[in-house]
C-alpha cells in the first residue's frame, strides 16, 4: 500500500462512525432510492447478464442493497474495502455478505471473474491513481462485463472552486488524496482503461447538494420527503442533457468492458 492509500485508510477509520451515522438521514436515503431506481430502471436489461457482482471500495456495502433492490435478487457478492473500520460495519450490518479488507491498488480477482463491477464514490479517494485502479478493476471483469460508476464530478471553474474549497475547509475530506474529476478526465479514463459507455446521467444537482452529503453538510440538509422529491423532479429535467453535464457535481454511468 503506497503512501497516499494509507493516508486515505487512516482517514477512513477516523471519521467511518460519522459517515455511517449521517448516511442514515431519511433524506439521504430517500434521494439515493430516487437516483438509484430511475437509472437502473432504464437499465433494467442489463440484469439477466449479472450472476457475480464485485464491489470495490464497498463501505457500508450499499452497492448491495442497490442492486438487490433495482436489477437482480440472486447474485453472488463479494465487497472489500481498505479502512478495517469499514469492513467491521459493513460485516456487522450484512453479516451473510463476503465482505473483506483489500487494496484497490493492487487487488487481484480469485476464482470465476464477475459480471458487474459496482464502485460508488471511491476513485476519487485514491484521485492520482485512478487509471491503473479502472484497468486493474477491468482484469477482474468478464469481457463484456459492465462497470457501474458513480463519482464527484464537474465540468465548469466556478464547480471546481467550490469542491475545492470545501475539501480543503472541511475535516471530512482529505484535502491530500481526495479531489473531484474533471468530466472529460474521468470520462478519458474509463475508455483508455478499454470500457465503452453504455449510459450516463448528471445527477449532481439541486438536491444532491442538498441532501447526499449530510455528513459534510448538515446545514444544508432541512426539509422533509415532499421538498427532496420535487427538487429530484427538477434535477431530472436537466440529468441527461448537457446543461445538467455542465452544472452537475457528479456523474453516474454504466461501462460495459470491451
Amino acid at each position: 500500500m503506497d503512501k497516499l492509500v494509507e493516508q486515505q485508510r487512516e482517514h477512513f477509520n477516523e471519521i467511518s462512525e460519522k459517515y455511517f451515522e449521517a448516511r442514515k438521514h431519511p433524506n439521504h436515503l430517500l434521494l439515493k432510492k430516487l437516483i438509484w431506481e430511475k437509472f437502473l430502471k432504464r437499465n433494467r436489461c442489463i440484469g439477466a447478464e449479472v450472476k457475480r457482482v464485485l464491489e470495490p471500495m464497498c463501505g457500508m456495502a450499499e452497492g448491495y442493497e442497490i442492486l438487490s433492490k433495482n436489477l437482480i435478487q440472486n447474485f453472488v457478492y463479494q465487497g472489500f474495502d481498505y479502512s478495517e473500520n469499514m469492513v467491521e460495519i459493513a460485516r456487522t450490518q450484512n453479516p451473510l455478505l463476503k465482505i473483506e479488507w483489500n487494496d484497490v491498488t493492487t487487488y487481484q480477482a480469485s476464482g470465476d471473474l464477475f459480471d458487474l463491477i459496482i464502485l460508488i464514490g471511491g476513485l476519487h479517494h485514491v484521485y492520482s491513481r485512478t487509471q491503473d485502479i479502472l484497468k486493474n478493476l477491468g482484469n477482474s471483469l468478464l469481457p463484456g462485463g459492465y462497470f457501474l460508476s458513480f463519482e464527484p464530478t464537474h465540468d465548469n471553474w466556478l464547480a471546481r472552486r467550490i469542491r475545492q474549497r470545501v475539501y480543503k475547509s472541511n475535516d471530512l475530506f482529505d484535502d491530500d488524496t481526495e479531489q473531484g474529476f474533471e468530466y472529460p478526465d474521468l470520462d478519458r479514463y474509463f475508455k483508455n482503461a478499454g470500457y465503452e459507455k453504455v449510459d450516463e446521467v448528471y445527477p449532481g444537482l439541486i438536491a444532491y447538494i442538498l441532501y447526499y452529503n449530510p455528513d459534510a453538510f448538515p446545514m444544508l440538509n432541512v426539509g422533509g420527503k415532499y421538498i427532496v422529491k420535487s427538487l429530484f423532479a427538477i434535477d431530472r429535467l436537466f440529468w441527461g442533457n448537457w446543461i445538467g453535464r455542465k452544472l452537475s457535481f457528479a456523474t453516474l454511468s454504466l461501462w460495459r468492458r470491451i
